[in-house]
């Protein structure tokens, strides 16, 4: 189990080809990567802060979690700080099981935890100014299923 909170950019294909490499008992391998969106059409950045030691902590948990609750062989989990422009790579999660089916709801455990609870806060910079990205009720609810 590997957990990155990192502010430099990560290469998809090099951190899938590393997580993959050395997978025993494992048939299955579900990767999801999450890009920063510009919804209004005038993001210049997505200001993405954390307390170092804190948020780390917090994801190896709920990352130890998903690796029992779904029998995983591994799971990784990269999550980028800092000032990301539009269409960066913000995070990426990784998980490996002996079937797809643990691997598909780690995985996707994993993103609405990230999504709702981890501790990051968002700031979308436009052109007019900056604004707190607050929680959604879509995220919340997410949550509710696991």
């Amino acid at each position: 189990m590997r957990v990155a909170v990192q502010a430099e950019p990560f290469d998809f294909g090099a951190e899938a080809a590393a997580f993959t490499r050395d997978l025993p008992g494992a048939g299955a391998v579900v990767t999801f990567t999450g890009l920063v969106r510009d919804l209004s059409g005038d993001l210049a950045a997505m200001q993405i802060e954390h307390y170092p030691g804190m948020t780390e902590r917090a994801i190896a948990a709920i990352a130890g979690e998903a690796m029992t609750r779904w029998s995983l062989v591994d799971c990784l989990v990269i999550h980028r700080h800092g000032d990301l422009a539009p269409g960066e790579t913000i995070m990426m999660v990784a998980t490996a099981s002996a079937h797809r089916g643990d691997a598909f709801a780690a995985a996707e455990f994993l993103m609405d935890y990230l999504k709702s609870r981890a501790p990051f806060w968002k700031k979308e910079i436009t052109t007019s100014g900056a604004e707190w990205v607050a929680a959604k009720d879509a995220d919340e609810d997410a949550l509710k299923r696991w």
